[in-house]
């Protein structure tokens, strides 16, 4: 099942208490249907949970049945409201009349209270939307046919304070999310928080794993160049030795040849707590320098 299946199968679990909001969803389920016209309200679903939700919904909302609900070889169910009585009533119910109306829009007069519009955007994914696995990428989106209602539905949104961006794909029409932060509050709104929750885990440990990789790769590049310059100071100690005795430097430079050569791999931090009395990583840096300024002035 996909994570799309699972915040269907959430956000059916309970229909609404109110009619009003048992309306405002069948409203946002037929605008990003198949079909809503005055021939034919026709929905096809794949999810069973909202399959099994949507004669349950209709009847509370308008006190009608779906007049076919077929099954093709494709598994997918698809319901149908193709009585003139039927239609009248629904299109009564937002303010349509089917027969003059040659593009949809969102009427808001009928998405006044905050439930309702909620209502409204749960019923729109539930018929025309989708969410990408968190575990692949942040991508929610609502798509339907018509123009108007995809536009409007970004004002709708707007007003709820949510910030979508919209798109064209093959001929319809498409809202979305990329913010995670974004998706898991719609989620919660629409009524699915525990999609919501699994997609802010998903998130962290995503981020965690992120932060502990970059962490790793720092290591690495700063022990590679750890190992360069242990290199580069021993090679210089070795060619000042080929020059002079060591023991005749400075007893602090030679100290630090003498610990350097005998422990090549050390960091500084660990050499510089061998020097009696111990001294500074920065301390210990300036001595080793000051023996490859020695060699370089030997060789000019």
């Amino acid at each position: 099942m996909s994570f799309s299946s699972d915040v269907k199968k959430e956000l059916c679990r309970t229909l609404p208490s109110r009619k009003c909001c048992a309306q405002a969803e069948c409203y946002g389920i037929l605008l990003y249907a198949n079909r809503f016209d005055g021939g034919e309200a026709r929905i096809v679903t794949e999810s069973e949970d909202f399959a099994a939700r949507l004669p349950l919904l209709f009847k509370k909302a308008f006190s009608i049945s779906f007049d076919s609900v077929k099954m093709p070889e494709s598994g997918k169910r698809v319901f149908s409201v193709f009585a003139p009585d039927k239609l009248y009533t629904l299109s009564l119910a937002f303010g349509y009349d089917m027969a003059e109306t040659l593009a949809h829009h969102i009427n808001f007069g009928v998405l006044e209270e905050d439930h309702c519009r909620t209502a409204f955007f749960r019923g729109a994914f539930l018929a025309g939307g989708s969410v990408t696995d968190p575990n692949k990428g942040y991508h929610l989106e609502l798509t339907t046919t018509h123009m108007s209602v995809n536009r409007e539905l970004l004002t709708l949104l707007a007003e709820a304070e949510f910030t979508a961006k919209s798109a064209t794909r093959s001929g319809s029409y498409m809202t979305y999310f990329k913010q995670s932060e974004t998706i898991a509050d719609f989620l919660t709104v629409l009524g699915a928080p525990l999609a919501a929750m699994e997609l802010m885990n998903a998130k962290a440990e995503k981020d965690l794993r992120g932060g502990v990789n970059r962490r790793v790769n720092c290591d690495a590049a700063n022990l590679d160049k750890a190992v360069e310059a242990a290199q580069t100071q021993i090679e210089a100690i070795r060619r000042l030795a080929e020059q002079m005795d060591l023991a005749d430097l400075p007893p602090k430079l030679a100290e630090a040849a003498k610990l350097r050569l005998d422990n090549p791999a050390l960091t500084l931090t660990e050499l510089a707590a061998l020097c009696d009395p111990p001294i500074t990583k920065s301390a210990l840096n300036h001595r080793l320098k000051k023996l490859g300024e020695m060699v370089e002035g030997r060789e000019l």
